[in-house]
């Protein structure tokens, strides 16, 4: 719970002026009265500790605090720390998506290229296939394969009894993918590899049916400068999969609110507007997580081209 503890005391620094409006209280309760108001550090949350510490520390108020004004602070921080612990828990409850042996033993494999594992530095693949529940046996599709490094993952974690569907647009294929996919999908361990050539708001062939998993990796930010038919292609989705069976969505997180056509300028995509989509289409949402959220992103940079860790978000629903 440390990270929900930082972002939470971030949302609390970034709207403490609209908070002091609405609650009196709120206007003594500020971070910068936080650190002084506790009697010893260690009972300040270490996530809301490690954000009011760095990268840019809170400079403490210099004038004399009141004792009740140093309780207001120290409740109203400990109130986050409370929020932290409850959200800790209610992440961690289900315990479905622990890193297993074998999910290690796929990511650690060593015929896989020198280049995937550069890519996994920023990707975190055993903790995305461990959320994703990946099992041997699975069938699985993957909308937007790109040159296929989540396919391959994919396809040694489901094995010889399990099979991918590995999905690109014409489109994608001609502009950016090229040969990269095939020459990929040479290699032994893609042999249980199928790919499909469509349209993203038609990605799955009608004879397709009860799929255990469907995986969009960084891909829906894409569709709206593309003008697919999002509500269609996550129909389809839906219809896809097997009563039970799960849609995956990991994406660049833009700012809350941000329009759509965002994911053109920046390759970023609001994080509501994907669990409204997926809601309006069947879907019930059932996990997400912040493994690979960044709270220092200001989200106003390209993902493409950030120095810094991009905030990304996992979602996970269920097709009831």
């Amino acid at each position: 719970p440390d990270d929900v503890a930082y972002r939470l005391a971030h949302a609390l620094h970034q709207n403490e002026a609209a908070l002091a409006a609405r609650l009196p209280q709120a206007r003594e309760s500020t971070t910068a009265n936080t650190l002084a108001a506790a009697p010893r550090k260690e009972l300040i949350h270490p996530g809301v500790l490690r954000y009011l510490r760095g990268p840019r520390p809170i400079a403490l108020a210099q004038h004399r605090r009141s004792k009740g004004n140093a309780m207001k602070a120290r409740y109203l921080w400990s109130a986050v720390a409370a929020a932290a612990a409850l959200a800790g828990c209610a992440g961690m409850a289900p315990h479905a998506w622990e890193v297993t042996p074998e999910i290690r033993a796929v990511v650690a494999s060593p015929d896989r290229s020198d280049a995937d594992r550069n890519t996994d530095e920023r990707r975190k693949p055993e903790m995305l296939l461990a959320f994703a529940g990946v099992k041997p046996g699975m069938k699985v599709l993957e909308v937007g394969a790109g040159a296929g490094y989540g396919a391959e993952l994919l396809a040694r974690s489901v094995g010889p009894r399990g099979v991918v569907y590995a999905h690109n647009s014409p489109d994608a294929i001609a502009r950016f993918i090229k040969t990269r996919f095939d020459e990929r999908a040479a290699k032994p361990v893609m042999g249980n590899v199928i790919k499909l050539v469509r349209e993203f708001d038609d990605p799955v062939p009608g004879d397709v049916r009860n799929l255990d998993l469907v995986t969009m990796l960084y891909e829906y930010h894409d569709t709206p400068a593309m003008g697919i038919d999002r509500a269609k292609m996550n129909r389809r989705i839906f219809d896809a999969l097997k009563p039970g069976g799960h849609f995956v969505v990991v994406d660049h997180a833009a700012k809350a609110g941000a329009d759509a056509s965002v994911g053109k300028t920046l390759h970023r995509i609001d994080e509501a507007l994907v669990r409204q989509e997926a809601g309006a289409a069947g879907f019930k949402l059932v996990d997400a997580a912040d493994l690979l959220r960044n709270p220092d992103d200001p989200r106003e940079a390209t993902s493409s081209r950030a120095t810094f860790r991009v905030d990304a978000f996992m979602l996970k629903f269920v097709k009831p």
